[in-house]
């Protein structure tokens, strides 16, 4: 009895330190590439001297105009640890995971896109989202000029936790590929790219991927086995309209983000993806 007591106040007395470092972990932002691990606090990148004050006119998660603390990203990783990698996995704590071409972030030395890590000030946090009660904080990947290299909507992970240079999506996981008999201009093809951009980051696919937002749409059973293209379609345009559950993030993708000709290649992939 004595000794139950003992562990049930050692385990009480553990309970805030274990809570700090919880909250410590959250506010860290990890960069890997090859066998280089850094981590940053968000004090760290706001005492870079290359942190500046930049306003977002169009910001994507807050759909209004933002003013951050940021630090430009290909500063942070450095042009040449980004040289030949293929892919920035952007990972939040939410289980949101972006598969993020790097190409785009190495554009900006050229007059694309510019990607920033904006931090948060803990003395003076961001307003919560919208529909949400977080947030876009502590770190957040927004763009300057997004459209200079169209960038997708999936490619600003707020509440980001770390970054890691990573393999191309097809060659990390070969059952994303279509079948390489397919011409370069196949639906198949194009609603691979749409899948990997726009799907991935919440859902994985008969395994492949890093999300854990949404369920698998391959496993187990294919997506096109249970939804008809009307109602997948529909999905995607808006999930409410179809189906509603408790705790549903998943945010509808208007035209401007799919357009209709590339939701109809998005639907060839799936089946794609069954048939083989």
């Amino acid at each position: 009895m004595r000794i139950g007591r003992f562990l049930m106040w050692v385990a009480l007395a553990l309970l805030p330190m274990l809570a700090k470092d919880a909250t410590a972990a959250e506010r860290t932002l990890t960069l890997t590439f090859g066998d280089s691990v850094r981590r940053f606090t968000a004090d760290d990148l706001l005492a870079r001297p290359d942190a500046v004050a930049i306003a977002i006119p169009n910001d994507l998660s807050y759909r209004r105009e933002m003013s951050y603390r940021a630090v430009p990203l290909l500063e942070l990783i450095g042009a040449d640890t980004l040289r030949g990698v293929a892919t920035l996995e952007a990972r939040a704590s939410d289980g949101f995971v972006a598969q993020i071409p790097a190409e785009y972030v190495r554009q900006a030395a050229g007059g694309g896109a510019m990607a920033w890590i904006a931090i948060e000030d803990p003395a003076d946090p961001w307003p919560t989202l919208p529909a949400k009660s977080i947030s876009a904080g502590p770190f957040y990947l927004v763009w300057e000029n997004p459209e200079r290299s169209n960038i997708a909507s999936e490619y600003w992970p707020y509440a980001l936790v770390a970054i890691a240079g990573v393999a191309d999506p097809v060659e990390r996981w070969p059952q994303l590929a279509v079948d390489a008999a397919l011409p370069d201009d196949a639906a198949e093809r194009r609603g691979q790219g749409s899948f990997i951009r726009n799907c991935l980051p919440c859902h994985r696919l008969n395994g492949a991927g890093e999300g854990d937002v949404g369920p698998d749409l391959g496993q187990p059973m294919n997506v096109t086995e249970y939804m008809t293209p009307a109602g997948l379609k529909a999905v995607v345009r808006d999930p409410k309209s179809v189906r509603t559950w408790p705790g549903q993030q998943m945010p509808g993708f208007g035209n401007d983000q799919i357009p209709d000709a590339e939701l109809d290649a998005l639907v060839s992939f799936f089946a794609h993806v069954a048939g083989r």
